[in-house]
């Protein structure tokens, strides 16, 4: 079916008559005459009729009008709907978060997002750091947010760092070690309160063991989250080893003490990560702009 020849037809019945759909479309009066003449034929349909010094529509013109007029009208959502994919009004994006910026960095930028994006729909997944980059690599997420160190980076992971966040010993004030220096191996006779195996944080304090030859720590009590395994060590039980972000306000009130380790400095690396050579969608893109944006602020 010739659409065109369709859209002179819509025109012409929606205006009355085949001078007005001339001026407004700027063809000839005797092209849009033969071009509707002919679509009649490729039809086998009367959709017009003379009345008076215009134009009426036919039975059967009236209904094809109808249609067109449904036609059309998904054409013009087509175009919105490119139009705003395109510029990232709408869409989605799938993303997965380590457990650090999930919990202290993602619901800021989230809903600073969605107040300029209310129609993109989001859908945030939290899990270590090897599964967040995991469900990067295997398409179930479109961005992976991730909080730790960067060799778990595999070739095929474009990673854009935000800012490095210390590592911080540390236990309740009644302590011995509470804002003391002591040495690794002083601290490392503790028993630790930590988040269960999976842990980027609590592999990188094993690591740390083994790099200086000592002894593994002992994991006394373990918890899924980070705000559980904290709440333990403020009750007085034992040290955790932890991201400055997660307890930087508890040791400003005092309920928290670090324990400064003498020779040590540790440091988790914030990252946006994407996967290399593949380019976001608008939405995403946008998501993306706005927490380098953030992220300047907070640093400023």
């Amino acid at each position: 079916m010739n659409l065109h020849a369709l859209r002179l037809f819509y025109e012409t019945a929606s205006l009355g008559s085949v001078t007005r759909a001339s001026e407004k479309l700027s063809i000839s009066q005797p092209a849009i005459t033969a071009q509707i003449k002919k679509f009649e034929q490729e039809l086998s349909l009367v959709l017009l009729r003379r009345e008076g010094r215009g134009i009426a529509l036919t039975e059967a013109g009236q209904e094809v009008y109808r249609l067109a007029n449904r036609l059309f009208a998904a054409e013009y959502r087509i175009e919105q709907f490119a139009e705003q994919y395109n510029h990232g009004d709408v869409g989605s994006i799938a993303i997965a978060a380590t457990y650090l910026p999930a919990h202290f960095l993602l619901p800021g930028w989230i809903a600073a997002f969605k107040q300029r994006y209310e129609q993109v729909e989001l859908s945030i997944t939290t899990t270590h750091s090897g599964g967040a980059l995991r469900r990067l690599l295997d398409l179930q997420a479109d961005i992976a947010i991730y909080g730790g160190s960067p060799e778990h980076y595999s070739d095929d992971i474009e990673a854009e760092e935000l800012f490095r966040d210390e590592l911080w010993f540390v236990v309740a004030p009644e302590h011995p070690y509470a804002n003391r220096s002591v040495d690794l191996a002083d601290i490392m006779r503790e028993p630790f309160v930590m988040r269960a195996e999976g842990s980027s944080t609590r592999e990188r304090l094993f690591a740390l063991c083994r790099t200086h030859n000592l002894p593994a720590p002992r994991v006394a009590l373990q918890f899924s989250g980070l705000h559980e395994a904290t709440r333990a060590v403020i009750a007085g039980y034992g040290a955790n080893f932890v991201s400055s972000l997660v307890v930087r306000d508890d040791v400003q009130r005092g309920v928290l003490c670090r324990v400064h380790v003498k020779d040590f400095s540790l440091e988790n690396v914030i990252a946006m990560c994407t996967r290399r050579g593949e380019a976001l969608s608008p939405a995403a893109a946008n998501l993306f702009q706005l927490i380098r944006e953030a992220n300047v602020t907070r640093q400023g």
